[in-house]
């Protein structure tokens, strides 16, 4: 029985793939009505972190933060559990992607974001490795037009003009990558959204429009001691990403066509994350059978061998009950 751990001791021998005294656990969510402030971010998070001691903490702004500074505005609904919906986006036609300049990162809406997320880093002191939320280029450039479909469209289109926007973001969230690692963060969770999918693009046009911009800002953060490759949706492409440079890779892995997680570490060779259920599963079990689904997992990813989290599959529901969250956490202790 090997003795506790701390949550950073626990992360780091998972991911050296060493025996640990129980897998580390950490599930994300959105905080729709704190999120829409700096201010209201820091004290989401700092809440989650207390109320559930997850082993590390992703940072989970609003998804339109990393857009907000290129003219992208959202409006929230009076729902606290509803997302946002796009108010206005800075691309109509293909010539407006010839329109975008790279950013200063320390400035305006990615300015307050790197300062919140020094503000996070120092309350909790070094207790738990925190990862900030980073967009891969493709998928941020496809969200500043007013849908996927156009984005797609422009992209197979008029590929020069959205390759500018590319090495535009790229340029830009290079900078910020690091800008994250001078602020305290221990890596990025960085994620794929929309496009690291059989259902939206083909291999190779991910790797024309993805993996080149993509291995850029991963090369920016080599040095980070905890960085996280987060796959997602259905068909999804991780067998094309598993030679990325990361520590630890995420995706759903209940996922239509998806490797279960035990198949994901085979395959990458890594430490992987995942086995919560975040669709319809997570909020309508009953905690014992979250807890039987988690005893099952720990079971066939072989306990306190190392080489695995326990994690989201992605962005959990906010109405999930309190119960659910908990049952899928304690379930490993």
């Amino acid at each position: 029985m090997l003795e506790r751990m701390t949550h950073r001791e626990r992360v780091a021998a998972a991911l050296r793939g060493d025996p640990v005294d129980r897998p580390p656990v950490s599930m994300w969510r959105h905080f729709y009505r704190d999120e829409q402030t700096s201010a209201g971010l820091v004290l989401a998070m700092l809440a989650f972190q207390r109320a559930y001691d997850w082993d590390f903490l992703k940072v989970n702004p609003r998804a339109s933060y990393h857009l907000e500074d290129w003219g992208y505005r959202v409006r929230y609904p009076v729902d606290s559990n509803a997302g946002p919906e796009v108010a206005s986006s800075p691309i109509e036609g293909p010539e407006d992607w010839l329109k975008l300049r790279p950013l200063d990162v320390r400035q305006g809406v990615l300015g307050e974001h790197l300062a919140a997320l020094r503000a996070i880093v120092k309350e909790l002191r070094g207790e738990a490795p925190v990862l900030m939320t980073v967009f891969t280029p493709l998928s941020i450039a496809a969200r500043l037009a007013p849908d996927a479909e156009t984005a797609a469209r422009h992209m197979r289109e008029h590929p020069q003009q959205f390759a500018h926007a590319l090495e535009v973001v790229t340029e830009t969230f290079t900078r910020f990558a690091h800008a994250c690692l001078d602020a305290g963060a221990s890596g990025l969770f960085f994620a794929t959204t929309l496009w690291a999918t059989r259902d939206r693009l083909s291999e190779d046009e991910y790797r024309r429009f993805g993996r080149p911009y993509d291995l850029r800002v991963l090369d920016a953060v080599r040095d980070a001691e905890f960085n996280l490759m987060h796959v997602c949706k259905d068909h999804n492409m991780l067998a094309l990403l598993k030679d990325y440079p990361v520590h630890t890779f995420n995706w759903d892995a209940d996922g239509k066509e998806n490797l279960t997680l035990a198949q994901g570490r085979e395959l990458t060779g890594r430490c992987v994350a995942g086995g919560v259920p975040h669709h319809r599963a997570l909020p309508e079990m009953t905690p014992q059978e979250i807890s039987q689904r988690v005893h099952g997992l720990v079971g066939e990813m072989g306990g306190q061998r190392g080489g695995w989290m326990l994690a989201s599959g992605c962005t959990y529901a906010p109405a999930t009950p309190e119960a659910n969250v908990r049952a899928a956490r304690d379930a490993v202790r």
